[in-house]
């Protein structure tokens, strides 16, 4: 596997969690890092606004909107690799907006194929284990059926298909990473693990959450941060699909009690209708065979779940506890 060192680097969605996780490492691997933001009115660059001075002194930043083409074609020229991170990720809010998620999802990743398409650039995609579904069988390989029981997994589902059909008709160099579920600090808090952790160093006695019951294999954020870079790097050909994971689920219920042990504290969880998916739609079980990324990019994921959750809670608690402090302020 060859480096990305001195390599010219775009990455869509750097302002994100994973993004901009992707960003550090990227620029610690002396890759000239060009950091693709969304537009806002405050000129804020996300999670990296957060990066030491010396990190963003050696950053390239772009504020604009992967659903503009002119945008996203203006930032991949003179690049080598594009990691294509720029998404809607929130199920729950796929329900309510559609739309929004094609919009992105599929007309955002569309930008980014045509900018590259006759260049030789070559694009990582970031798909995502939702794409399955309910698997049939586990655990579940790259070659699984693929099934949309959410707009966002049917918008990611049409995603992939997209790069497919760009290597295969035009001969683009795109790449389609699937991550299991990541986890880790900046996370946005409506994802499981912040909700948990968030509601736990709050001193809730009482833990909101939707269905206790689905199963998810949880990746450390900067263990599936090494998987992008691997990716990256690699020599696979055009076209390839490989998913990151750790090869264990752990139950949501479960996952409550763990967080209860990291934080020290008792707490009970209480499922709410609100937050539980339309039963045909919710995925019950993800566990991932990651033995294609450990033969193809010799990645395999290496922190302990309990390990992730302590550095997650220790991230968030000072956080937790300014905004606690503000609110009694007020």
């Amino acid at each position: 596997m060859s480096d990305l060192s001195g390599a010219r680097v775009l990455v869509t969605g750097a302002d994100g969690f994973i993004g901009s996780h992707l960003v550090e490492r990227l620029l610690s691997e002396a890759a000239s890092v060009r950091a693709f933001c969304v537009y806002n009115s405050n000129g804020s660059y996300g999670w990296l606004d957060e990066l030491a001075r010396t990190q963003r002194a050696d950053l390239e930043f772009r504020l604009g909107d992967v659903r503009d083409a002119r945008s996203v074609e203006d930032a991949v020229r003179g690049v080598d690799v594009v990691f294509h991170l720029a998404a809607l990720i929130a199920i729950p809010y796929s329900y309510q907006a559609p739309r929004s998620f094609i919009d992105t999802n599929i007309i955002g990743l569309l930008n980014v194929l045509e900018a590259v398409r006759d260049s030789g650039v070559r694009v990582v995609h970031t798909s995502t284990s939702e794409v399955y579904g309910t698997p049939t069988s586990v655990p579940i390989t790259e070659d699984h059926p693929l099934r949309g029981q959410s707009p966002y997994a049917a918008t990611k589902i049409a995603a992939d298909q997209l790069c497919e059909a760009y290597v295969r008709s035009f001969g683009a160099d795109v790449l389609t990473l699937r991550p299991f579920n990541t986890y880790g600090p900046r996370q946005s808090a409506r994802a499981v693990v912040p909700t948990i952790l968030g509601q736990l160093l709050s001193g809730a006695g009482a833990v909101r959450l939707g269905s206790l019951t689905p199963r998810r294999d949880l990746t450390y954020v900067a263990d599936t941060v090494d998987g992008f870079v691997r990716m990256g790097a690699s020599t696979l050909p055009a076209g390839s699909v490989v998913q990151l994971g750790t090869g264990t689920t752990v139950s949501i219920g479960d996952l409550f009690t763990l967080c209860c042990e990291v934080v020290g504290t008792e707490a009970e969880a209480i499922s709410e209708a609100e937050r539980v998916r339309p039963e045909a739609s919710e995925v019950q079980v993800l566990l991932s065979d990651a033995s294609r990324a450990k033969r193809e990019l010799r990645w395999q994921a290496s922190t302990p779940l309990t390990e992730g959750l302590a550095a997650t809670a220790r991230w968030l608690e000072p956080r937790v506890h300014a905004e606690l402090t503000a609110r009694y302020q007020r």
